[in-house]
């Protein structure tokens, strides 16, 4: 029995010849065919096979190699996939050293599960803030002191931020403007009020949002840069679309969850 390289052949063969004959039928009749138009004639049919043959076995050549590159072709060979290496994942920033005040806990002194829980959360957090503050603020890095203790630099200007989800038994207080404050407000997501401020602590400003989510309050302050008396460089309005994204609430639904924090709790009488 024949191999399916010689019937490949074969019916490549036979559609020259049928291409050559289709051709070569369509050329006029010469008037004279007795000497030289007679060659002549000879010739131009000859020049008309040579390129009918040429272009019909490239096609047939191309549809065999196509065909061999299909599954279950003849003669198939593996294709080689170019696959885009993953990217290699990016260590979390150091955090930002701050020594602790005489007698004040960091959190260096946790179990070493619970740190690195609460460095994850942290890390996890760092990169929400970054991509939700405006550019103003600058980069957002974590504190080794306490897991609600952050910092952003722009320009070498450090503003400290707090973002915390504590556990409480008392909702906090809603924005009043008096002693300079200034207010805003917003629904977020599921019904919950939002309460966002710009605070006067001396010349410059703190901006500060607050709202209850389940059973914790969730606070996010940005405060001014002390040395230099240069204000939180973000606006209450913009406090209030951080609070609104689904990455932001997500967050905070973790740390609801699984409490970083421990309970505040009042002081009777303070």
């Amino acid at each position: 029995m024949g191999t399916t390289e010689d019937t490949a052949d074969a019916r490549t063969a036979l559609l020259v010849r049928e291409a050559m004959d289709r051709a070569t039928a369509e050329l006029p009749a010469l008037m004279d065919l007795a000497g030289p138009a007679r060659a002549e004639g000879r010739r131009r049919r000859a020049r008309v096979r040579v390129a009918v043959g040429a272009g019909v076995l490239a096609v047939a050549t191309l549809g065999a190699v196509t065909a061999s590159l299909l599954p279950g072709g003849g003669g198939q060979r593996p294709v080689e996939a170019v696959v885009a290496a993953p990217p290699s994942p990016t260590a979390p920033p150091q955090p930002v050293h701050i020594e602790p005040t005489p007698g004040e806990s960091s959190m260096a002194g946790l179990p070493p599960s619970e740190r690195a829980r609460q460095e994850d959360f942290q890390n996890r957090a760092v990169g929400v803030l970054q991509s939700l503050l405006p550019p103003a603020v600058g980069t957002v890095q974590r504190t080794d002191l306490r897991v609600n203790f952050f910092q952003a630099t722009k320009d070498g200007t450090a503003f400290p931020l707090i973002f915390s989800v504590r556990p409480s038994g008392e909702k906090p207080q809603p924005c009043l403007e008096i002693k300079g404050r200034v207010c805003a407000k917003a629904t977020l997501p599921g019904g919950i009020e939002a309460h966002a401020s710009t605070i006067p602590t001396g010349t410059a400003t703190e901006t500060a949002l607050s709202f209850r989510y389940g059973k914790c309050n969730v606070r996010l302050s940005v405060f001014p840069h002390e040395a230099s008396n240069t204000s939180a460089p973000v606006t209450p309005a913009q406090l209030l679309e951080v609070a609104k994204a689904p990455a932001f609430l997500d967050l905070v639904r973790a740390a609801e969850t699984q409490p970083m924090e421990e309970e505040q709790r009042s002081i009777p009488g303070g």
